[in-house]
């Protein structure tokens, strides 16, 4: 068997393992997953929506629309993206809603470092089939992983090289697309989030995957 057609195969198996995951006991599922395929770039979220869930598929709701729409600037439209980028995050299932002094509060709840843990083992897994040549992180608690991040403006508009879970790559931080958030739609926000996307389109692996597209 071609090595490609075997890593593939590795990764379809894990994904299957994967949608049986039940070890985080306040965790929602059944854990979303993108497709099974062999990408240089693989994107790490933070862990899916309710609406993610319904319809298992990452970023499927309206963070998504904002995400896809930057991307789409720099030549990657949402069918495209899904179909050339691999899709991870630090956690799979919805963590459920935030909830403080016993009411629902907007927003969802952060999950917790044991369910962060448990969950990178299957992060792990990914990294150590795709080897990335590129890993986009998403939001504060995906970069947090990686870097340490006080501030966002620390660490947007740049590139760093670094290790998770025992690869050493390049990694192109992003903020969260959330709806709630206003970071990415002021200054210095506006600017910082189109270096980072300048950064990534001139990234080697992301002209291979748009050359892919001819």
């Amino acid at each position: 068997m071609p090595v490609t057609d075997h890593l593939i195969n590795k990764l379809i198996e894990h994904q299957q393992r994967l949608k049986s995951c039940q070890l985080c006991p306040q965790m929602n599922g059944p854990a979303v997953h993108g497709g099974a395929f062999l990408s240089p770039i693989l994107l790490i979220g933070q862990a899916p929506g309710p609406r993610e869930i319904e319809i298992n598929k990452p970023f499927a709701w309206t963070a998504g629309k904002t995400l896809f729409s930057w991307f789409e600037t720099i030549g990657l439209d949402e069918q495209s993206f899904r179909s050339k980028v691999f899709m991870s995050a630090v956690c799979r299932c919805f963590p459920g809603k935030k909830i403080s002094k016993g009411k629902v509060q907007a927003g969802d709840r952060v999950p917790n470092q044991q369910e962060i843990d448990t969950c990178g083992q299957w992060l792990g897994n990914e990294i150590n089939l795709l080897k990335p040549e590129l890993i986009i992180l998403v939001g504060k608690l995906s970069i947090s992983q990686v870097l340490p991040v006080k501030k966002l403006t620390d660490v947007i508009g740049q590139s760093f090289y670094a290790q998770l879970h025992g690869w050493n790559t390049e990694f192109i931080p992003l903020p969260h697309p959330s709806g709630l958030s206003t970071w990415y739609r002021t200054e210095p926000g506006k600017t910082l989030l189109k270096q980072a996307l300048d950064l990534i389109e001139k990234h080697p692996a992301w002209q291979y995957i748009l050359k892919q597209q001819i």
